[in-house]
């Protein structure tokens, strides 16, 4: 997949219930703490709402308005309508991403996108990905099952998220 910027793009990919937003919630807190500018985009696979009914930007988006803008002094959001129901693009997100004010975007799902990602596995690695995805440079487990798993990539310790940082400064520097 060819990214639209220099900002590095980095996935964590799991069945969901893995722990994927639990490790990213760690690596991003610590992330920040060292200086880096981190963005996040996480696929939803459910209908969800950023809005409440009642607000007035809620009555604005049912009203029809096809891309709202919410802006604080501490905050702004983006809720765009999609006419068509569609799955979006991960290239096409990430034009959302003003990517010029970012060191790098962590991405929680996308698993068939290609581009470098982290596989959690927590159970049997029978589901794994890693033999069949190119693109998964490191493997995080706490599982038996997997430690001494021959992957020929990384190992991290999924509880470890300080070494998952690390892993991630490390592999930005590449």
């Amino acid at each position: 997949m060819l990214l639209p910027a220099k900002t590095p793009v980095l996935g964590f990919v799991a069945p969901s219930g893995t722990g994927k937003t639990t490790l990213l919630k760690e690596v991003v807190r610590l992330l920040s703490e060292a200086g880096l500018r981190v963005g996040v985009i996480k696929q939803a696979r459910d209908d969800f709402d950023l809005d409440r009914p009642g607000k007035d930007s809620y009555k604005l988006r049912k009203a029809g308005v096809e891309r709202l803008l919410l802006a604080s002094e501490k905050q702004s959001g983006l809720i765009i309508e999609q006419l068509e129901p569609h799955e979006p693009e991960l290239t096409e997100l990430l034009t959302l991403l003003d990517l010029e004010a970012l060191d790098l975007v962590l991405v929680e799902g996308f698993r068939d996108c290609d581009f470098p990602k982290i596989e959690l596995i927590r159970q049997s690695p029978d589901a794994a990905r890693y033999p069949v995805d190119s693109a998964i440079i490191a493997v995080a487990t706490d599982s038996e099952l997997t430690a001494g798993l021959a992957t020929g990539l990384p190992t991290l310790d999924i509880n470890q998220p300080v070494l998952v940082a690390k892993f991630i400064r490390d592999w930005m520097q590449q």
